[in-house]
């Protein structure tokens, strides 16, 4: 199966199972805005309770915040979003769909980078034990080929993206043919500049005055908040502050699903520090939050750093984490030492004093920021897309399996009972009754016990419990276990200790 192919049937299986669904499908949807269903929610709170345990509860000096979208429009302008937040968008006159210049550019040089790592592929394949990769990717003209036109064009990228020269992307375009996904012409219009900002009326009247922005990152809300939370919580200098809450960008988005939505929300904490020592704490988050994804036990080879060339304008330096879609490698979080640029914007704009008096130095300081931000829809993808698998079983049949880790699987166990008679239905609701406090079970007697489990393979519950005729003779009742299959005989009393060991959010976390 192909990286587009295992996509496509992500999508078809995120739907059939209850995980998302298109928003306002009835009245045929609204592009690249997504529910999510009864078990993509819990997914989506489990990540969340991750995240937010792992940021609240494991560092003294981190707390939180919810912060309102609705923001004073001068925060947007002290930021550099009303002039700075662009996208240089290029349409296709055939297709008539619109696309980011940069995101096209960006393609095409992934794949430069995947024939050459196909090529790479093949000499391993070829040369077998002998192989030497650093010396074939020296030596192999195909790959030398690829190479030297990859670096063509990346520097041409960069130059542009430097001087921000418009014309010189769409040029790049035109020389590299690329052509539009839909139309597969090459008929392509100018580059131009589009704020990504919503806005909408705050008020009554519908003058000028009253216009606002919905925001586009939740950081704001917390540089805002900075000096309440410093002092109401009598913070020191170093600490942060964690918030989870919706963004909206208006996004030209194509194919990528939840990777890139108009809605969306993300996971940020902002850490105050004091000037000259952002680099040790930028260093300190990149390797925290890097243990933070491979705790998850999803592989750290799908994971990597990817160092910022081009830095935003706020950042004195910058990486992300991406990870290792269906489509390839895409930024799943990113890092930034952020200086003090947004807090001395805010504090210049607003005429409001926003400094941190250090009481062992005596000096008084705007704090410089080291951030962590990740989408939580595009975790959510990552990890929904990590664990779909489609398995080949010894009788010759197959089964679909969501092997998402435990502590964030939407369903920890199912309780099914053989038959749906002689007192087994009411010993598994004896069941279901002293679970459900501690985890969030489902009960189901419908069709064949192997139908039903392959439905909770299919979930990505797991643990099964099956209640059978033994169950009324001894109390003990079959437990599968979801990846492995196993099956084995346990007593009712230990249930909730058997089940508590593999999905309790404590036990990763103490790993951190």
């Amino acid at each position: 199966m192909t990286q587009e192919e295992l996509f496509k049937v992500l999508v078809a299986h995120c739907k059939e199972y209850g995980y998302i669904f298109p928003s306002s499908e009835i009245y045929d949807g609204l592009a690249a805005v997504y529910d999510y269903g009864q078990m993509g929610v819990e997914l989506k709170n489990n990540i969340k309770q991750y995240w937010w345990n792992a940021m609240t509860r494991l560092n003294e000096n981190i707390v939180g915040i919810d912060a309102a979208v609705f923001m004073h429009p001068k925060t947007w302008v002290a930021s550099g979003h009303v002039a700075a937040f662009n996208d240089p968008l290029i349409d296709n006159k055939d297709s008539k769909k619109r696309y980011r210049a940069d995101v096209l550019i960006e393609d095409y040089l992934a794949k430069i980078e995947e024939k050459i790592n196909k090529e790479v592929e093949k000499g391993r394949r070829k040369f077998g034990e002998s192989f030497d990769e650093a010396k074939f990717r020296e030596t192999n003209p195909n790959v030398l080929r690829e190479k030297a036109h990859y670096e063509e064009v990346h520097g041409r990228y960069l130059k542009a993206e430097a001087a921000n020269d418009l014309a010189e992307y769409r040029q790049i375009i035109l020389d590299c043919g690329i052509v539009c996904p839909i139309s597969g012409t090459k008929n392509w219009t100018d580059v131009r500049q589009f704020n990504l900002m919503f806005s909408t009326q705050f008020g009554s009247v519908g003058d000028e005055a009253n216009t606002v922005y919905l925001r586009p990152e939740t950081a704001q809300g917390i540089f805002v908040d900075y000096i309440n939370v410093q002092k109401t919580g009598r913070m020191k200098i170093p600490f942060g502050i964690a918030q989870i809450g919706k963004a909206f960008r208006n996004e030209v988005v194509a194919r990528q699903f939840i990777f890139r939505m108009r809605e969306f929300e993300q996971m940020e904490m902002e850490f105050f520090v004091k000037p000259g020592t952002e680099m040790e704490w930028f260093s300190k988050w990149k390797e925290q939050r890097m243990k933070w994804h491979v705790n998850l036990g999803m592989g750290a080879e799908n994971y990597r750093f990817h160092d910022h060339e081009k830095l935003a304008h706020y950042a004195n330096a910058a990486t992300d984490i991406e990870f290792n879609f269906p489509f390839g490698f895409k930024e799943l979080e990113g890092i930034h030492s952020r200086t003090d640029f947004d807090l001395g914007n805010h504090q210049k704009l607003s005429g409001k004093k926003l400094q941190y008096f250090d009481p062992e130095t005596g000096e008084s300081y705007v704090p410089y920021c080291v951030e962590t931000s990740i989408g939580l829809d595009r975790m959510f993808l990552a990890v929904l897309s990590h664990s779909y698998k489609v398995e080949q079983l010894e009788n010759g049949e197959t089964r679909t399996v969501l092997s998402l880790p435990a502590p964030l699987a939407p369903v920890k166990a199912a309780i099914l009972p053989l038959v749906k008679k002689d007192g087994l239905p009411e010993i598994a609701r004896e069941i279901l009754r002293d679970l459900r406090c501690d985890f969030n079970c489902q009960y189901d007697e419908k069709d064949s016990i192997g139908k039903r489990y392959r439905r909770q393979d299919a979930i990505g519950t797991p643990f099964c419990i099956t209640v059978d005729h033994q169950t009324l003779e001894d109390r003990t009742v079959t437990l599968r276990e979801r990846d492995s299959m196993n099956q084995v005989r346990v007593p009712m009393a230990v249930l909730k200790e058997k089940i508590n060991e593999k999905v309790n959010l404590n036990e990763i976390l103490k790993n951190l």
